[in-house]
């Protein structure tokens, strides 16, 4: 069992460490004012939008005991104040964890 996970460990550190070496070794070439990078780019987004809208809508695990309604006021609430912060994610990050904890221990 233990060398199974070892294995497993060897073999995804392996792929991610080489798609990032080979991103590195191709960036030079790459233009960041192409229409395929701004391609990538907003693929990428679209993503990981659909990732956060599918952990708030359809939640996993402890999430999933959370009303909708708490879900959707912290996000509202994390959203503003990370406008307000000027864009820095620690803040939203940290208060969001503290609201939704008590939100949902007082509901």
């Amino acid at each position: 069992m233990a060398t199974n996970v070892v294995l497993a460990i060897l073999v995804t550190s392996i792929a991610t460490y080489l798609s990032r070496f080979l991103g590195v070794v191709s960036s030079e070439k790459i233009k960041d004012t192409s229409k395929m990078f701004r391609w990538f780019n907003c693929l990428a987004y679209s993503t990981l939008a659909a990732l956060i809208a599918r952990i708030i809508i359809f939640p996993s695990g402890d999430l999933a005991e959370v009303d909708l309604l708490i879900r959707i006021v912290v996000i509202s609430i994390s959203l503003i104040m990370f406008y307000f912060t000027k864009k820095n994610l620690v803040y939203p990050t940290i208060f969001s964890a503290i609201i939704l904890s008590f939100l949902n221990y007082i509901v």
